[in-house]
């Protein structure tokens, strides 16, 4: 890297340490209630939209973060691969002019049997990963990606540092 970055290496991904920002969705038993342990999903603000994107390897350069302010969104692996992903608080959803403090930035390890569910409005970057391609389930509503995208991008960008 020629420019001046950040590094930031991602730590483990837990149920302690994911709360701030949304639900590590961890495998259960089969027919186990609605609990704790599930992700609350607000996705009545247009039509959900569940599908699978493929994703070409990229850098480990975080140079924006991202939120989505109407919905919740949910990621998963599809093939186990180990992933990372950058996240900030949400704070307050609905403030149009809202960014994150690049200080409150933390970087996480996903496991490839699990998922992440993030709170609406959470700042997130990636998903990243060191495999050549990935693929993605992602929940989310039909429109995010054109009505529901607020990006923030940094001065000075983060390096992942697996």
């Amino acid at each position: 890297m020629t420019e001046t970055t950040i590094r930031i290496t991602p730590r483990p991904a837990t149920a302690e340490a994911i709360a701030p920002y949304g639900t590590l969705i961890e495998p259960g038993e089969d027919g186990t209630p609605f609990g704790p342990a599930d992700a609350p999903l607000e996705l009545g603000r247009g039509t959900p939209r569940l599908y699978i994107m493929r994703i070409p390897r990229r850098p480990l350069i975080v140079r924006g973060i991202t939120r989505h302010s109407r919905v919740t969104q949910c990621l998963a692996a599809t093939k186990g691969g180990e992933w990372f992903v950058c996240l900030a608080p949400p704070g307050d959803p609905d403030a149009p002019d809202a960014a994150p403090d690049p200080k409150d930035i933390a970087c996480f390890r996903i496991g490839g049997d699990v998922a992440l569910a993030l709170k609406r409005g959470a700042w997130h970057a990636g998903p990243f990963f060191v495999a050549e391609e990935q693929d993605f389930l992602n929940l989310e509503l039909s429109d995010t990606n054109e009505t529901d995208h607020h990006t923030v991008r940094f001065d000075t960008p983060f390096e992942i540092v697996p």
